[in-house]
């Protein structure tokens, strides 16, 4: 359930800026009709800096509600304060969910040591699998290898999402941690390399719109057939590209909303819409991937 295409899955909003229920039923049946292999609920993607404590569980758990074990669901749990993040852990522990994503505390810039004791004391305070999340850009610090292979030695520590862009890291990692230890890819532009380099899948914001095409992407290349995987890889690159040129996710609820997967695509403050130029490079990209919402 950790490898393949797994989408980061945005939060769709009514205009008051509240959970749309009807919305998230549509997504979800779209990745369960297009065998996404896991959702993740509430990660970066799913806004959860714009969501308070209990609008994050709520979601996490209408989501595996509305899922009704047809996909595993995987619950963004990270947080800055390593307290905050074992507390959210915990609301999960025996709900369904397959395990967490964690992304490294945000804003603090902790050293590898302090990253390390964060980790552990999650690790330490649930039996749920755990999945590391490393993104520099976005949090102002760096898991590295040496510390992901301290980590990988916990009990429930599985593996980690890298989502440096860095094809060097790959490599580095896989020589020092346990050989079952998994290796996901943060980053669409580089998901496809970074598989062929060894990793195991992606954590996907094209996911989100391109569910079908990302699947059948990552199926070609654990199968190791990458001349297939690059030519569908190929036509979404367009589209990998256009879908950061604002902060995610302005870009991919446009088109979801675009396409018709959700009704609006509110964003809560300090988000807001994406640009003009911006809706004409997103509309190249999709008349170049030859994108259109499959039937569900």
């Amino acid at each position: 359930m950790f490898t393949g295409s797994i989408v980061a899955l945005i939060t769709p909003m009514d205009l008051k800026g509240e959970l749309c229920r009807s919305s998230l039923k549509k997504i979800i049946d779209y990745h369960v009709h297009n065998k996404t292999k896991a959702i993740v609920s509430v990660g970066t993607t799913g806004e959860s800096a714009t969501l308070n404590q209990k609008e994050h569980v709520n979601i996490v758990m209408m989501t595996l509600e509305i899922a009704d074990k047809r996909i595993p669901i995987i619950a963004g749990t990270g947080a800055n304060a390593t307290t905050e993040a074992i507390s959210l852990t915990k609301k999960f522990e025996k709900s369904g969910i397959a395990g967490c994503l964690t992304v490294t505390p945000y804003y603090n810039r902790p050293t590898q040591e302090g990253l390390y004791q964060h980790f552990k004391a999650i690790s330490e305070n649930t039996e749920l699998p755990q999945i590391l999340y490393n993104v520099p850009s976005r949090t102002g610090c760096d898991l590295l290898p040496q510390t992901i292979a301290r980590l990988s030695h916990l009990k429930n520590i599985i593996g980690i999402k890298e989502a440096t862009g860095d094809l060097s890291r790959i490599n580095k990692i896989k020589i020092l941690v346990k050989n079952d230890f998994l290796l996901i890819s943060g980053d669409d532009i580089t998901a496809l390399d970074f598989m062929q380099l060894g990793g195991h899948g992606v954590i996907s914001v094209t996911a989100n719109i391109a569910a079908h095409e990302m699947t059948q992407m990552c199926s070609f290349a654990l199968k190791k057939d990458f001349v297939q995987a690059r030519k569908i890889n190929q036509k979404l690159m367009l589209l990998h590209e256009a879908l950061f040129i604002e902060p995610n996710p302005m870009p991919v609820k446009w088109v979801s909303k675009k396409i018709g997967l959700i009704k609006h695509d509110t964003l809560r403050l300090p988000m807001t819409p994406i640009i003009n130029s911006t809706c004409l490079k997103l509309e190249k990209a999709l008349t170049y991937a030859n994108l259109s919402l499959s039937k569900i």
